[in-house]
């Protein structure tokens, strides 16, 4: 190895290693049914876990609005009152269709729900299921996530 690639090696790898995860939104959806809080899970696209909606930061919209309109593109809440500031942040590795990992720092809402809608734009790639939240940090994978619904 060269001189001068042995110099730049270490910051070229550095900066790919320590590099900040990107930033997305989440929406823990939840409302009370016979007294009992639930939480509304999703299903991935991709593997079928079960994971709460998420997306990225949407230009003209505050974090707590992207997340609002997460939930309903990814599970069909149709109205519901957003809180303005986050609950908490997890973190997870998105896998993209191509086998390249994205870490990610999800920016977590909750979101009280009113209603939701049968038809709604990921109905068919998707399953929805409300579940207590014991029941919800059981069936997710991202520890931070686990944490989160266990406070509830």
């Amino acid at each position: 190895m060269s001189k001068r690639i042995k110099k730049t090696w270490p910051h070229l790898a550095s900066r790919l290693v320590l590099r900040p995860p990107a930033m997305q939104v989440a929406a823990i959806c939840v409302r009370v049914k016979s007294g009992e809080k639930q939480i509304l899970l999703i299903t991935s696209r991709g593997t079928g876990r079960w994971i709460v909606p998420k997306g990225w930061p949407m230009r003209n919209k505050s974090n707590a609005e992207a997340a609002l309109q997460e939930a309903w593109e990814e599970a069909g809440v149709k109205s519901g009152k957003v809180s303005k500031k986050p609950l908490g942040r997890f973190h997870y590795d998105k896998l993209h269709d191509d086998g390249h990992i994205t870490p990610i720092e999800a920016e977590a809402f909750l979101v009280d729900v009113e209603e939701l809608s049968a038809n709604y734009p990921e109905a068919d790639q998707r399953t929805r299921q409300w579940v207590a939240p014991a029941a919800a940090a059981r069936l997710v994978s991202e520890k931070g996530l686990k944490a989160l619904l266990l406070s509830l």
